[in-house]
């Protein structure tokens, strides 16, 4: 539809389809605030940016090495590094603000959502820089445009109920915290839009998507989705998240620092070898997070 409305493609890209695949992580997040499961609004966001980081770019750089644009290397990899680190802040409100509980506030979703639209702002910036390529989107009638956004949508509210619902039976029923089904089950399954995106995009040596779509999807999560959510209701946080988060945090500088590792001719690349490290780090955390219970 956007693409009918002269939009460009580039600010298709970096925004609608961000906003699609971030999608399921707003809808599980928006039924987990309503059921007062914080910890799985929250595990679902830092669980999924870890897979995101460390799983479905790992995937995407064994099936094809990713070359990655200057302007992204120091521009939005880093602007995700910082993301992480605001939440983090805001987040801590027992060691940074002297409360006796870290609750992330509507004050703090509103500060997120600001950050959000400084995002934004900066990607209909990149419409403006000379030389960004701009990939054609397939076009199709209204109706077909229409009957799928409808059918998606209504696809992701049932989906979305279903699974944060039964996310918490299973949860009591195995005895389990609701933090680490957040961080494993639907923090998985609410990143398979990007899986399946980035390791496509990978196939088809479409490099800049496959990393695009990760850093955009990222930033969105916590910036978007995590501010809307806690703007619904306040989250109270456990302070064991902390070291997700911290892990998320650390995940987002190593992708930062690979990029100067072994690239030919200055070039900034995720290497086969580096994406193994990525997964076997993701399988390790998953390993901790359940032995951790």
């Amino acid at each position: 539809m956007a693409k009918k409305l002269n939009v460009s493609a580039l600010v298709i890209g970096l925004t609608i389809v961000a906003f699609g695949t971030s999608a399921p992580e707003l809808v599980v997040n928006f039924f987990s605030a309503l059921k007062g499961s914080s910890d799985i609004a929250l595990g679902n966001i830092i669980g999924s940016n870890i897979a995101n980081t460390l799983l479905v770019l790992g995937v995407a750089a064994i099936i094809y090495p990713i070359s990655v644009k200057k302007g992204t290397v120091w521009k939005e990899i880093p602007f995700g590094v910082l993301t992480v680190f605001v939440l983090y802040v805001l987040i801590n409100d027992i060691f940074f603000g002297g409360s006796t509980k870290n609750i992330l506030t509507v004050g703090d979703g509103i500060i997120l959502v600001s950050f959000f639209l400084i995002f934004l702002y900066y990607t209909y910036g990149l419409t403006k820089v000379k030389g960004e390529h701009n990939n054609e989107v397939d076009t199709y009638g209204w109706t077909i445009s229409i009957s799928f956004i409808l059918g998606g949508s209504i696809c992701l509210f049932v989906g979305g109920k279903i699974l944060v619902d039964n996310a918490v039976i299973l949860a009591r029923m195995a005895g389990l915290s609701e933090l680490l089904i957040g961080l494993t089950i639907t923090a998985v399954g609410t990143s398979l839009p990007e899986f399946i995106t980035s390791a496509i995009a990978a196939y088809r040596r479409q490099v800049d998507l496959a990393i695009g779509n990760v850093i955009g999807s990222n930033i969105f999560n916590i910036l978007w989705v995590l501010g809307v959510t806690s703007i619904i209701k306040p989250m109270e946080v456990q302070e064991t998240a902390n070291i997700d988060i911290l892990f998320t945090l650390g995940s987002a500088v190593l992708l930062f620092f690979v990029m100067f590792i072994g690239g030919k001719h200055g070039k900034h690349t995720l290497r086969r070898i580096e994406g193994v490290l990525f997964v076997l780090l993701y399988l390790g955390y998953i390993g901790f997070v359940i032995m951790r219970g």
